[in-house]
């Protein structure tokens, strides 16, 4: 290979994704995203919030429902928080090894395996009634899942300087849709043959009431998957030189070996003295520890841990009797509620969000979304004081619509530090490994976070600490504690010098 070509590949293999950060210059106009490429992956992206979020709405009152419980409503927050925590310990062992594989075999096999994983998953939740089975059910989809990280990965290879913020605002947008459909979806498809016994009459409704709702996410997991293969493309093209095609005649190979690099040629540009590209390996993750990354993904941690906490105590406080710090709402009532949150969220982060990126910075909104935590949680505490004094009065609700809105402001953040985590890493062929780095932490975290926060709110009433209020007192320090590292972020992404690696940029 010749030192021109070197460079050029060297250049290619480690220029930073935004090669001055993540400010767009006035100058230059924003490239058109891909729009197909785009359509397809947010319609895979969409399952990953209709199958996680339809559950929310009844899995409080599908654990009371258990033996496992005994009768104590008490009790349910730490069972429902442990079947969703053991998910994320299952997918924290396997998501690095899923990004890691598609440097091997490419984003698009990944993503449909994450895709099947989703279907089972669902359904086999759908089919159970015990405690162990619906653990067992989301293991299996954790196991299974990688998909969250790699979509991320895509979204980072499919857009440039220009239309980042667009596209991520996209997965966030997308998100938002399908935490405005699943909640509602999930409230009212449960327990078909309550509000609806004159089409869910069968025994096996009554047998399996929650087995609708999952259904309903599981076809359009299955839905997502089809589309996906047919019409995603592959975005992981890096290569390396191999040997040159000329030296064995093709009549001479093996047909499976031609095919392979004929495949391969389509792919990617002849390279210098007739070698064509294939797969460059995964770098080590020692490559990886760096100070942008570290430091990128351990905000991405805490800002994970906290939104993974709010989700698992939100709709167990709404589920609880007012007596016992809830809001004694059902599961109906919860769904048109996360529906709401998801309709509001939507609604910020299609029209605003890049504008008020692009305005105030990734940093500062950033920020903002990570402080909207302590309007939150401390909302939690005066929701419950009032409804014990006046019932679910009109103030009541107006907390909830203002904690909801508060939410759907946080939930910038994330976008926020997805753009961070993408003009963190070293070089480009290390982006699927940092997304997959990424991942598996967040899903320590996430084991973490619903499993902490509704075992404290069950401490907390049990042991009447702080009134009950014990819970709320913690997430509110940690939320304070999550500014610090915040705020040792740069204000517009990172700006990458090629010796060194990224470095901050003020």
């Amino acid at each position: 290979m010749s030192s021109t070509a070197h460079t050029s590949q060297r250049q290619d293999e480690e220029s930073p994704l935004l090669s001055d950060g993540a400010h767009l210059q006035k100058s230059k106009p924003p490239t058109p995203l891909p729009t197909g490429q785009i359509v397809t992956l947010l319609l895979l992206q969409l399952a990953e919030p209709i199958t996680s979020h339809t559950i929310l709405p009844f899995i409080n009152q599908l654990v009371s429902e258990l033996d496992i419980v005994g009768g104590d409503e008490r009790k349910v927050g730490y069972y429902a928080g442990l079947i969703e925590s053991l998910f994320f310990a299952a997918e924290a062992v396997t998501v690095l090894q899923w990004s890691r594989l598609s440097d091997r075999i490419g984003r698009k096999p990944v993503l449909l395996i994450g895709a099947l994983g989703l279907t089972a998953s669902n359904l086999c939740f759908g089919l159970s009634r015990t405690f162990w089975t619906l653990v067992v059910s989301r293991c299996l989809c954790g196991v299974l899942n990688g998909n969250n990280g790699l979509m991320k990965t895509m979204m980072a290879e499919v857009t440039d300087e220009t239309n980042m913020a667009q596209g991520f605002s996209l997965l966030s947008v997308t998100w938002a849709i399908g935490t405005t459909v699943a909640p509602f979806s999930g409230g009212l498809l449960s327990r078909p043959h309550d509000h609806f016994p004159n089409l869910f009459s069968n025994h096996f409704w009554v047998q399996y009431p929650y087995f609708l709702p999952c259904a309903g996410a599981a076809g359009y997991a299955a839905f997502a998957f089809v589309v996906t293969w047919i019409f995603l493309k592959e975005t992981n093209k890096h290569r390396t030189p191999s040997q040159p095609r000329g030296d064995t005649p093709y009549s001479e190979q093996d047909p499976s070996t031609v095919l392979h690099q004929a495949e391969d040629a389509a792919l990617a540009p002849e390279a210098p003295n007739g070698q064509f590209y294939q797969q460059a390996p995964s770098p080590p993750l020692s490559k990886l520890m760096t100070r942008p990354v570290l430091l990128s993904i351990s905000n991405y941690a805490f800002l994970a841990l906290l939104d993974i906490a709010l989700f698992g105590l939100l709709p167990l406080v709404f589920s609880t009797p007012i007596e016992l710090g809830g809001l004694g709402l059902s599961p109906a009532i919860i769904g048109t509620c996360l529906g709401t949150f998801g309709l509001l969220n939507g609604t910020l982060q299609a029209i605003f969000f890049s504008k008020i990126v692009k305005r105030f910075g990734p940093k500062r909104v950033f920020m903002t979304g990570m402080a909207n935590f302590i309007v939150i949680y401390l909302i939690f505490p005066i929701t419950n004081l009032c409804a014990r004094r006046t019932g679910l009065s009109l103030f009541v609700w107006f907390l909830v619509l203002l904690q909801l809105a508060s939410m759907a402001v946080m939930d910038m953040s994330f976008g926020c530090i997805f753009m961070f985590i993408s003009t963190s890493v070293p070089n480009r062929q290390s982006l699927a490994a940092t997304n997959g780095l990424a991942q598996t932490i967040i899903s320590v975290q996430r084991a973490v976070g619903p499993a902490m926060a509704t075992s404290l709110f069950a401490f907390s009433l049990e042991k009447n600490v702080m009134g009950g209020n014990f819970v709320y007192v913690v997430l509110i320090l940690m939320s304070l504690s999550s500014l610090y590292l915040a705020n040792q972020l740069p204000l517009n992404t990172w700006k990458i010098i090629e010796e060194d690696g990224p470095t901050l940029r003020n």
